[in-house]
């Protein structure tokens, strides 16, 4: 009985290397449409601009941002832009474009109720005083910025209260002595197709890498 012997050619070193630039070629190919995929349709970078979101955030850091799937929750840090005025409800005061994305935190969505107490800064949301761990205020300097929904109560006390519409968030900055928010006519709430996403990590600088958890 014959068999016939299999001979393996040899590869000449030359292949080898052109084989393995190759093999990487097209991988580094392949994660860069995996990359860019997940950019285009799961997440994105945004740049936290000013010093509204003080201590937690702080100017110039990137965050990684996605709104896949997501829906707007109490103490998320979601970043907004004015993507344009025919997204604003008619109660809205939210009409002017912003050049820049602005980073907020959500503090009550559609049919919550916020309540400002401005003796001791106290947040409120349907009649809960809300823990806020985050915050940074100074009560020395600190000046009510509320343009709308000011009004006295009956130990003559300056309060801010307004009832969140349907489609809509109310948001604010963690720093509340320098934060434009809506509590300003200027921006006033949220309508939720303006929210570009919730920022999920601080991806830079990298020694302050952090996986953002929703603190209530």
């Amino acid at each position: 009985m014959t068999g016939k012997t299999e001979t393996k050619e040899k590869r000449k070193p030359s292949e080898v290397i052109l084989g393995g630039i190759h093999d990487f070629v097209e991988m580094l190919a392949l994660v860069t449409v995996v990359i860019m995929l997940v950019f285009a349709f799961v997440a994105r970078l945004n740049i936290v601009n000013g010093q509204s979101m003080e201590p937690t955030l702080h100017n110039g850091e990137y965050l990684l941002v996605s709104n896949f799937m997501y829906s707007p929750t109490p103490g998320d840090i979601v970043v907004v832009h004015k993507i344009n005025a025919s997204y604003a409800h008619p109660n809205s005061s939210f009409v002017e474009s912003y050049t820049d994305p602005i980073v907020k935190r959500v503090i009550a969505t559609a049919g919550q109720t916020v309540k400002i107490d401005f003796t001791d800064w106290t947040l409120f949301v349907d009649g809960e005083a809300i823990a806020e761990s985050y915050r940074y205020l100074d009560p020395a300097s600190a000046t009510i910025i509320a343009q709308y929904g000011l009004s006295t109560d009956s130990n003559g006390h300056t309060v801010f209260s307004v009832t969140v519409g349907d489609g809509q968030v109310f948001v604010m900055g963690d720093n509340r002595n320098h934060s434009a928010d809506s509590r300003t006519n200027a921006i006033g709430l949220i309508d939720e197709r303006c929210i570009v996403g919730k920022a999920l990590v601080r991806l830079f600088p990298f020694n302050k890498f952090t996986v953002f958890q929703n603190p209530r």
